[in-house]
């Protein structure tokens, strides 16, 4: 075997263990749907505002809009629980379609009934979901969501927490984030994609 062979060899080697990677690495982030495979979403047992058990099962079927909040939240949950009623308005009768999750980063307050007068201001296909500490714990691990006491001046706390609006397929896989800093056209446009 001359030297220029001998030299080739773990070349090629190496460049078809490069390609192997690659491959192996597009498998893993971008399995057979096309979807990124990033990791968000997962199982949950939580209860409505009307006290019904709500389950990961409830996010199939239909595209799902999930964002996190709380009810004492004095800007951005109520904020964006209202583009949320608008994106339905601009759905007209295609809302019917979509489903939408409030889920409460302050269980310790937000019990059923306060849910459910809070969300009387807004659409109401916008289901609220609670449950105990450690229940609503798991969904934040599973949306990767982050939220965090603060204590206010006035001895009581407020919750500093993750604001994305998460956008679910009809299998309860994640797509994206949603945009509301836009026209509810646009963003009803985005959903009605998946219906």
């Amino acid at each position: 075997m001359s030297r220029t062979a001998k030299l080739a060899l773990p070349l090629v080697v190496l460049i078809f263990g490069i390609v192997a990677l690659g491959i192996g690495a597009m498998t893993v982030l971008f399995p057979k749907t096309g979807q990124p495979n990033v990791g968000i979403g997962g199982p949950f047992a939580l209860v409505d505002q009307d006290g019904r058990a709500v389950t990961e099962k409830a996010l199939l079927g239909a595209p799902s809009v999930i964002f996190f909040g709380f009810t004492h939240c004095p800007e951005v949950c109520p904020t964006a629980l209202f583009e949320i009623t608008q994106v339905y308005k601009a759905l007209g009768p295609q809302g019917d379609k979509l489903k939408t999750f409030f889920i409460s980063v302050d269980p310790e307050r937000d019990t059923p009934e306060l849910l459910k007068v809070y969300l009387s201001s807004f659409d109401p296909r916008i289901t609220g979901l609670t449950g105990s500490p450690d229940a609503v714990a798991q969904a934040m691990k599973a949306w990767r969501v982050f939220a965090k006491k603060v204590p206010t001046e006035a001895g009581g706390y407020t919750v500093d927490h993750t604001a994305l609006v998460y956008l679910m397929d009809a299998k309860g896989r994640f797509v994206s984030s949603v945009n509301l800093d836009r026209p509810p056209e646009e963003t009803a446009k985005t959903v009605a994609a998946y219906f």
